[in-house]
């Protein structure tokens, strides 16, 4: 009874200092120099880590240029699963999630979203030759076919929308789950960002190709933003503010030219706003 007394007691210590290591805005953490914590997945060429964690992919090196131009060098990595990246945000596990999320009108009920820094497109990754013909998500529900995305991917909304059936759907955790299902043939083709597609076609080299990102329908045109707790609100005020004055500058379309990020994804006149409400 002593010992499990000790336990609680000591249990209440520890969440009581955890509570107090986190405590205040992030606004206020980062002005005494505080570390900052962003977060996100293993999404090449979007936000993967390098050797030792190190923040890899254009939008971490994007999310952590414009921290720095705020004053901000206090930086951490957290590397989790794509499905862990909203849950980790809103449970204080990280500050910031980096890692290429799309603003979708389901995730903007739960995170607060920075201005888009840039407009992506999705495809498919098939087998080569693409031997069941699929190219869009009518193919994968007229020919019954079986998708693969992963867990928390805008294309489960996507596929369902476009009336393929759950049962057709497959959810693994992220894209080396993925490419693995389309090469065994558990499933027919696997739905990520084009982006991720030509770098899973790359890695399989030759097993899989990438559809045409054109031949799915106009509205999966997406737009991603960097994401932050509600409570943040002067924090991604201040973010979006450096953001604006960087983004689309000679300095970041360097930065981010080796990843594959050019001046046509740049996002252009969208505002948060209106892809929270049509996305």
């Amino acid at each position: 009874m002593m010992l499990k007394l000790i336990s609680l007691v000591l249990s209440s210590v520890l969440a009581i200092f955890a509570s107090s290591v986190n405590a205040g805005s992030l606004l206020e953490r980062g002005e005494k120099g505080k570390v900052i914590r962003i977060g996100f997945a293993n999404e090449v060429p979007w936000a993967y880590p390098g050797e030792k964690n190190a923040p890899m992919g254009f939008a971490n090196v994007h999310t952590i240029a414009v921290l720095q131009t705020m004053g901000y060098t206090n930086i951490e990595s957290v590397v989790t699963e794509w499905g862990g990246l909203i849950p980790g945000l809103k449970a204080g596990r990280f500050d910031i999630i980096t890692g290429g999320m799309y603003i979708l009108n389901s995730r903007c009920q739960n995170i607060s979203f920075s201005e888009p820094m840039g407009q992506f497109g999705d495809a498919f990754i098939v087998k080569k030759g693409n031997p069941k013909g699929i190219h869009n998500y009518q193919d994968v529900k007229n020919k019954e076919a079986r998708l693969v995305t992963g867990t928390g991917y805008n294309s489960i909304e996507a596929a369902k929308k476009e009336g393929v059936p759950d049962s057709s759907v497959m959810q693994v955790p992220g894209p080396t789950e993925i490419l693995a299902a389309v090469r065994v043939g558990r499933a027919d083709a696997g739905a990520v960002t084009y982006f991720t597609a030509l770098n899973l076609a790359k890695q399989s080299k030759g097993a899989v190709e990438v559809t045409n990102p054109s031949a799915l329908p106009d509205w999966t045109l997406n737009y991603v933003g960097i994401g932050f707790r509600p409570s943040d609100g002067d924090f991604l005020k201040a973010f979006n503010k450096a953001q604006a004055a960087y983004l689309g500058s000679e300095a970041m379309l360097e930065s981010v030219k080796k990843y594959g990020y050019t001046k046509s994804q740049l996002p252009g006149d969208v505002t948060t706003a209106w892809a929270c409400e049509n996305r």
